[in-house]
Parts: C-alpha cells; sequence; structure tokens
C-alpha cells in the first residue's frame, strides 16, 4: 500500500500532541490589529485546542505527525 502524502499547509500550522489533541494558533491575529481591543489581541496570543469534529479531518491531512 502507497503512502499517503501529508498535506504540507496543514503539517505547517498544526501540531499534535501527547494525548492526540490537535494544537493550533488563533486566527485574526495577522493584520487589522488597530480595531481589536488590546484584551482580545492578548487572548488571541494563546494556543487553542481544534475541536472533535475539525480534528478527525486535520489527521487525515497530517498522518505521520
Amino acid at each position: 500500500m502507497p503512502k499517503i502524502k501529508t498535506h504540507r499547509a496543514s503539517a505547517k500550522r498544526f501540531k499534535v500532541t501527547k494525548n492526540g489533541k490537535i494544537k493550533m494558533k488563533h486566527a485574526y491575529k495577522s493584520h487589522i490589529l488597530n480595531k481589536k481591543s488590546t484584551k482580545r489581541k492578548r487572548q488571541l496570543r494563546k494556543g487553542a485546542y481544534a475541536c472533535d469534529a475539525n480534528a478527525k479531518v486535520i489527521k487525515k491531512l497530517i498522518p505521520y505527525k
């Protein structure tokens, strides 16, 4: 059976934790930051986990991570 190709864009954006959760960064932190409050920007700095429905799809995109 041939190897599955890794989706390279996904491999750069997501990490798999030891327990199998998908770790990612928050969205909306790259530009147009002047209208967002300091509190909101500070909270967006922290990492996040993908929900179970999305995690299932992401794991198929990055099979060897």
